[in-house]
């Protein structure tokens, strides 16, 4: 009997999304860390990720004219596959569902770095002149040749560890208990949209889900961590007059 094949809505559910994304004061020193040590396109990378909630195969797949400058908005069409990892041997295809293709509206700040990289990637254009293989990609190797999912991943390690470095001690203990990869930032986005008050079916159509159920799940476990939260904090508030009440 062939194998079930996986789809893309019940590999991001998993079995839990605990311990599979960064907290807003975590993603914000991880940011600041990549802008300051990041290497090449780097920053870009990470925000867009962080601030759009873009599947990474979705990201690498972006070309130029995906983007509106003047709208402020990024249209998915694609994705990217690459079984070997070579540069050379990848494939675009079409969106994994019709609700993958999509148009969202994207942050300022991701638009002014967009705006740097074309520039910064034009000048790398003309030095290598009839070596670069331009096909219109954002996110590219010297040569024009869209980064791989495993590059990216690989930049991201030495980045988490260079934040954790910074970290005092309970924080540090914190981060080192999750696992973090590039579909990280697309559950970190999740939270944020959360905790902004957004309706969740307006999250379900910004990251392209086709079953609502997917969206449920991750909304379920973070607004229940949200309330654990919202509890401890009123508790900690309250601790003084708490404590007077008990004596």
């Amino acid at each position: 009997m062939p194998k079930k094949k996986i789809t893309v809505e019940e590999l991001e559910r998993g079995n839990s999304i605990e311990d599979k994304y960064l907290e807003k004061d975590e993603l914000e020193l991880f940011l600041s860390i990549t802008k300051d040590e990041g290497l090449e396109g780097d920053l870009l990378t990470f925000a867009t990720l962080a601030y759009t909630g873009l599947r990474v195969g979705e990201l690498v797949s972006l070309k130029w004219r995906d983007i509106d400058f003047t709208n402020h908005t990024l249209t998915v069409y694609r994705t990217y596959f690459n079984a070997t990892n070579n540069k050379l041997k990848y494939e675009v295809l079409s969106p994994k569902t019709v609700t993958s293709h999509r148009t969202i509206s994207i942050d300022p700040l991701v638009i002014n770095l967009f705006e740097l990289h074309k520039e910064e990637q034009d000048i790398i254009k003309e030095e290598n002149g009839s070596l670069y293989n331009d096909n219109g990609f954002i996110f590219t190797t010297n040569e024009g040749y869209p980064k791989t999912i495993k590059a990216i991943a690989i930049r991201l390690q030495r980045l988490l560890k260079k934040t954790i470095s910074t970290m005092e001690k309970e924080e540090k203990e914190e981060l080192l208990k999750k696992v973090i990869t590039p579909h990280s930032f697309r559950h970190t986005h999740t939270s944020l949209l959360i905790e902004a008050g957004v309706h969740i079916k307006e999250i379900q159509e910004r990251l392209g889900h086709s079953d609502i159920q997917t969206t449920m799940d991750i909304y379920a476990h973070m607004t229940k961590n949200m309330k654990k939260e919202a509890s401890t904090k009123f508790s900690n508030l309250m601790k003084d007059l708490s404590k007077n009440l008990l004596d």
